[in-house]
């Protein structure tokens, strides 16, 4: 996103037609409540508005459906937050707007006026910054204690660093489908499974209720340098004992648990990565037999992610993408798959649009991070970082599950 964000100010498309210019029907209309999120409203205004604004990012996605998340998302975190007793001052909204406005290294004034000749309200960008500001905030009031990292899970980061040796993983998995309307079901279930403390309690769950490709397996997958899995996911892996299971982690449509088989230390050493370039290819149908069926057909056709620029030919450009990120701004499910593959290996376990789209997955490469010296306070701040993104990321779910969202 950082990348995305820097070219703003060369992104910026002509101002829209203003508001006072517009019939008082049509101004009426735009105002009008389209989604009803338990007793707050969101209006036609402002999904156009956020729309724009992730136009404007160049945010990866579709805008207008990733203006309607994040939306819907940011209400419930609102109201959590209320709930909580948690505010935020204007002088820590004027710091965060200060900090994304620094990303594209502009000031805030600049980043406003850049915004604004794009169409995009300052209320807009404010408030998205505001809802940020207090959803962190309620995030580490909330699990403070909770993301505490111990000296035991320090040494096991630096032993997962150190330049003499690397820790390894073995795992299982469950990743369980959970569109919007069944969301409460599937984290309920979730929930129990994750008490489990037996290998054999485990592989049962998965045979019946995961959808991943490890499922016949009993969702067994195999050894593993933790330097592969995704950051977020290391510290919650480094901290289970053999056959603990992690809590549920949220995914896109689905919710993911993790069973640890075995870890050990070996004398090789497995490289951070600083890049992962992954290709997504989108095919509608979902988990359709025709959709599978083409997206077999393609595996057949392709050794590299260059092949599938052929595939995509003649299509609308967004069908594709392709590109190196940084392992943390990776979305988590792409992540998972990716830390399973090899350079030219696909994944078609993952789906898009509530379900209706396929995502043929291919890692086109890793790229290793030059090694650098790591102090133990580092260490522990970043492991507590994703400690508390996880546990955020299932706190949301959870609001999800329990919310009343109806669209107009």
């Amino acid at each position: 996103m950082k990348r995305q964000i820097r070219r703003i100010a060369f992104a910026l498309i002509a101002a829209s037609v203003p508001l006072a210019g517009i019939g008082t029907a049509q101004a009426q209309n735009l105002f009008a409540p389209v989604i009803t999120v338990n007793d707050q409203v969101i209006t036609s205004y402002e999904l156009e508005q956020r729309a724009e604004m992730l136009r404007l990012f160049r945010a990866p996605g579709n805008p207008a459906e990733l203006a309607r998340t994040q939306l819907i998302e940011e209400r419930l975190k609102a109201e959590a937050a209320e709930e909580a007793g948690i505010e935020v001052t204007q002088e820590g909204i004027d710091a965060g707007m200060e900090e994304f406005a620094a990303r594209t290294n502009l000031t805030t004034e600049q980043f406003m006026q850049a915004l604004q000749s794009g169409g995009v309200s300052p209320e807009t960008f404010r408030d998205f910054v505001r809802n940020g500001v207090l959803w962190r905030e309620l995030v580490r009031t909330r699990f403070a204690n909770r993301a505490e990292i111990s000296e035991a899970e320090v040494d096991r980061a630096l032993n997962a660093l150190s330049s003499g040796s690397s820790v390894r993983v073995l795992l299982s998995e469950i990743i369980m489908p959970a569109p919007p309307e069944e969301m409460q079901a599937v984290m309920a279930r979730a929930e129990r499974i994750s008490q489990i403390t037996t290998l054999p309690a485990f592989a049962a769950e998965a045979r019946q209720y995961s959808a991943s490709g490890s499922s016949g397996r009993g969702g067994r997958m195999g050894w593993m340098p933790i330097t592969q899995l995704p950051p977020q996911l290391r510290p919650i892996i480094l901290s289970l004992a053999p056959g603990e299971v992690t809590d549920p982690l949220p995914l896109e449509n689905a919710i993911a648990l993790f069973q640890l088989r075995a870890i050990e230390e070996t004398d090789v050493q497995a490289p951070e990565y600083a890049a992962i370039e992954y290709a997504a290819y989108y095919i509608e149908g979902g988990r359709s037999d025709a959709a599978l069926a083409r997206a077999a057909k393609i595996k057949a056709e392709v050794d590299t992610c260059d092949d599938l620029y052929g595939v995509a030919k003649g299509q609308p450009p967004e069908v594709l993408e392709r590109g190196a990120k940084q392992p943390g701004e990776i979305p988590a499910d792409i992540a998972v798959e990716l830390a399973k593959l090899d350079p030219g290996e696909v994944s078609t376990a993952l789906t898009r649009a509530n379900g209706q789209t396929l995502v043929f997955l291919m890692l086109c490469g890793r790229t290793p991070q030059l090694a650098e010296d790591q102090d133990r306070e580092t260490i522990r701040v970043q492991l507590r970082a994703q400690r508390l993104q996880s546990l955020a990321e299932g706190y949301l779910a959870q609001l999800q599950a329990d919310a009343r969202i109806i669209e107009q």
